[in-house]
């Protein structure tokens, strides 16, 4: 082992003894209920915080930080070097979220029973057969879309585009039980009202690919959208929170639909992203897809990362990202590859610019324009969170394959309504990205 190799284990190892000081005895579990420490948590939390945020800063602004909390904290660290929390600290943090003091409640996906679908339905007729099972204002409007073209040259491109569609659609046991919409009318989070505005929302786009998170009812999805020539996959998160939810249909998870009369499925990955080595709660489905009429394939892979804010999930979600490339990397190979996901991070946070950056496999957000992403993909009114509106929605593609056509912009302000989404008119707090993709004829790479 050389001198460099050493030192950057020295380093790495200087670090985890820190963090292991400062949280020894934090997750002490109850040897009765095996139930977490949560004060010792909280403090535990409150000080890896503070390194994570440390880390991320310049080395005279850590410094300066340092030296007022020293004190305090009584530790050394050393600056510019990404945080890692010790391991037991990080096994409670990637399951953060779920209700690990409650017990489980595992039911089956069987909560749309009561529909039983044409398979030869229009999409019309599809919608129409969905309000007459929906108690509430069956013809109530959808919000308002309209799409943008992008510019490029017509003369580098090939075949016809693709259209793509990405969306987190609120876990329907989450969005009525924990998520506190409170502006949010009750009746608008009922389940059987939110279907037929979901199903809406993705066949009045008809796109060619759908990418889906916070999926609790893959089966109505399945058996709806079958009637419109697409087939589905679905991988559920290994400890969803919606499964400690009275009246859960299961857990929630990513899936990701293609027309089949347009593709064949030649392959099927899934994985649960790591953390520094450990396992988190999230997880990511990859498919690999072949136009029938051309034979060009196509990667297409959905992710959900890590929610919550703060430097020291902005870094697990780094991590998420960084396991989420190499991923991809190993499947992907030379083809076109689309990225689509709740990334629960704003373009200045870290994991943005790691996808962005990747060598092995250069990639560009779809809905960047004039060098800027959508001032929001989400806007919400929570109990005590208040107002939140953030880009946290992304499609990355691969800029030296794929060529961007249009895009579905945003809802306006007045079209959205003062209270926000969910709402009457949404059934989720995000809104949908679509995007037309056209394969280049020679790939830039290459050129």
């Amino acid at each position: 082992m050389d001198l460099c190799s050493i030192k950057e284990t020295d380093t790495r190892n200087s670090r985890r003894a820190i963090g292991r000081n400062i949280v020894q005895n934090a997750l002490k579990m109850e040897s009765s209920s095996c139930r977490y420490d949560l004060s010792a948590i909280k403090k535990s939390l409150e000080l890896a915080e503070t390194l994570a945020s440390v880390s991320l800063m310049t080395p005279p602004a850590a410094r300066r930080r340092l030296q007022a909390r020293s004190v305090e904290l009584g530790y050394t660290v050393i600056p510019g070097q990404p945080y890692e929390p010790p391991r037991e600290l990080l096994l409670y943090l990637v399951r953060m979220g779920s209700f690990t003091s409650s017990v489980k409640i595992d039911n089956e996906d069987s909560q749309d029973r009561d529909l039983n679908f044409d398979s030869q339905a229009t999409s019309q007729q599809l919608l129409d057969y969905c309000r007459t099972h929906n108690d509430q204002c069956p013809h109530s409007q959808l919000i308002k879309r309209t799409f943008q073209t992008i510019p490029h040259d017509s003369a580098s491109v090939q075949g016809d585009s693709v259209r793509v569609f990405q969306w987190n659609v609120l876990s329907q046991a989450l969005g009525q039980n924990n998520d506190k919409f409170d502006c949010c009318p009750l009746e608008a989070l009922e389940w059987k009202r939110r279907r037929c505005h979901m199903l809406e929302e993705i066949v009045r786009h008809n796109p060619d690919v759908i990418c889906l998170q916070e999926v609790d009812h893959f089966d109505f999805l399945s058996r709806a959208l079958a009637t419109q020539s697409y087939s589905g996959l679905f991988v559920p998160k290994p400890d969803s929170p919606c499964v400690y939810i009275k009246d859960n249909n299961g857990p929630d998870g990513c899936a990701i639909f293609y027309k089949n009369n347009r593709f064949d499925l030649l392959e099927k990955h899934d994985k649960i992203l790591q953390v520094w080595t450990v396992h988190s709660n999230q997880v990511t489905l990859l498919l690999i897809l072949k136009d029938k009429c051309t034979g060009q394939e196509l990667c297409v892979t959905t992710t959900h990362l890590k929610a919550r804010k703060g430097a020291l999930l902005s870094t697990l979600r780094n991590e998420q990202g960084k396991d989420l490339l190499q991923f991809i990397s190993s499947y992907a190979g030379d083809r076109p590859t689309i990225i689509c996901g709740d990334f629960n991070a704003e373009p200045t946070e870290p994991v943005y610019s790691t996808m962005c950056s990747c060598p092995d496999l250069p990639l560009d957000s779809a809905y960047k324009v004039s060098g800027l992403e959508p001032p929001y993909t989400s806007w919400k009114i929570r109990g005590g969170e208040g107002e939140v509106m953030h880009t946290i929605d992304y499609m990355f593609y691969s800029k030296n394959k794929l060529t961007v056509s249009s895009l579905l912009n945003m809802p306006i302000e007045r079209d959205i309504g003062e209270n926000r989404v969910p709402s009457m008119s949404y059934p989720s707090d995000h809104f949908s990205l679509v995007s037309d993709f056209y394969f280049n004829k020679i790939s830039k790479d290459s050129e």
